[in-house]
């Protein structure tokens, strides 16, 4: 028999194998200062362009006073216990009403974390005879949370409603053998490539198949539509996605998550996610600093209107420039390149060490062998001097990637590894 641990030894896994060139740098990098489009990276001041703040309110002076004042009142450990049993309150009860009524939605309940939030809603959702159709690209929570069912599952092809359709047939036809139903799952953004899911072709198919859609949220909540409510009011689709999920850990700047939907619906969650039930009730300090920064985003369009300001000029400056950005239709910016991952090393290494910016590296296996993905989130922080600096570091940054500067500089490193 096998020891549990002599596979890990041998395979430290398809990113793990790069630890010792990458971590403290690559991966597990640490950011300093207060949370802004400038902060210090090992010393050095980077326009940074890697974190999810996009309203900018992480920072913001009104929020830090709430917040500060909330921790003085409640302290970090109020209320105490889950909240079937006592980490129940009137202010969790009005933060839900407030999200509920922004999404246009009859009910909503708060969730802890978001990523654990999603993955007990699909478990809650579904039974053993209930069939699940999803996005093959959907985020991890969304895959983690399909694999803790029992019945049958299919993915479809990215944002491809001919693959939904067909596999809408197939679970349509095992439905009927089991008495089950149908949970159709997509994201509202793709957070990775930021395309929209195609919400409104989706909606669309309910006349011809009987489904329910759930939606995770988590990057259109707080940057989409014409309130911010999401990528569902930008579609017109809103009243139809069944089960409305997003996450306070981007436009909201926190922690914690919300769930939305008709009141029978919630009702039937709120008694049955085990995440919930059985973990501790989201903190005081929380709750209270999530009402401030919803009643922001709902009175101060401002926010979003620089935030797409700064997104318009990145985004319309790379394609301009001839850069890959893929087909986004959010915030979120992708900048692909051609390139191995040693590269993809000596171009993030110069990005930050000469041209003072901070953003994403993303390589085989999350994308395709051979392609390099840069993640930029731009943020209501940012200024257009951010976005002149960013597009002059990259028209540099490519042209020694297309000349074979990078690949000599990642020679050493690739001897290392043995590749």
């Amino acid at each position: 028999m096998k020891d549990l641990f002599e596979k890990i030894y041998k395979d430290k896994g398809p990113l793990g194998k790069w630890a010792s060139q990458a971590e403290g740098y690559f991966v597990f990098p640490k950011l300093e200062g207060e949370i802004s489009n400038r902060m210090k990276f090992q010393g050095k001041d980077v326009i940074t362009w890697s974190i999810n703040d996009y309203l900018g309110l992480a920072n913001h002076p009104e929020v830090r006073k709430v917040d500060a004042e909330a921790a003085a009142q409640y302290g970090s450990a109020y209320p105490m216990g889950a909240r079937m049993m006592s980490g129940h309150t009137d202010l969790h009860e009005k933060l839900q009403n407030e999200l509920a009524d922004f999404v246009s939605k009859e009910a909503a309940y708060l969730l802890n974390f978001g990523y654990q939030g999603m993955v007990s809603t699909i478990d809650a959702l579904v039974a053993k005879d209930d069939i699940i159709v999803y996005d093959v690209d959907a985020h991890a929570c969304i895959i983690d949370g399909v694999r803790l069912h029992m019945g049958k599952r299919f993915t479809y092809k990215h944002n491809d409603v001919v693959s939904l359709e067909k596999n809408l047939e197939r679970a349509t036809k095992m439905a009927e053998q089991t008495g089950g139903g149908i949970l159709v799952i997509s994201e509202g953004v793709f957070g990775m490539r930021g395309e929209q899911g195609r919400l409104k072709e989706i909606v669309a198919l309910k006349k011809k198949f009987n489904f329910r859609l759930f939606v995770d949220d988590a990057h259109g909540f707080g940057t989409l539509g014409a309130t911010g409510a999401g990528a569902g009011e930008e579609q017109g689709v809103q009243d139809d996605i069944d089960v409305y999920f997003a996450t306070f850990a981007k436009s909201l700047a926190s922690t914690g998550a919300f769930i939305a939907g008709d009141q029978e619906i919630i009702d039937y969650l709120k008694y049955n996610l085990r995440s919930q039930m059985f973990a501790k009730s989201l903190q005081m300090q929380l709750v209270v600093g999530a009402r401030k920064r919803l009643d922001m985003l709902k009175t101060m369009p401002e926010l979003k209107n620089k935030l797409w300001e700064n997104v318009n000029a990145l985004q319309s400056g790379l394609k301009k420039r001839g850069f890959d950005i893929g087909t986004t239709q959010s915030c979120v910016t992708p900048v692909y390149l051609k390139g191995s991952i040693p590269e993809a090393m000596a171009l993030v290494r110069d990005l930050r060490e000469n041209y003072g910016i901070f953003c994403s590296i993303v390589v085989y296996p999350v994308i395709p062998k051979g392609l390099i993905l840069l993640r930029l989130i731009p943020t209501a922080t940012h200024t257009l001097e951010d976005v002149s600096e960013t597009l002059d570091a990259f028209d540099a940054i490519r042209e020694r990637l297309e000349n074979g500067t990078y690949k000599r500089l990642s020679a050493a490193v690739m001897a290392a590894m043995g590749e």
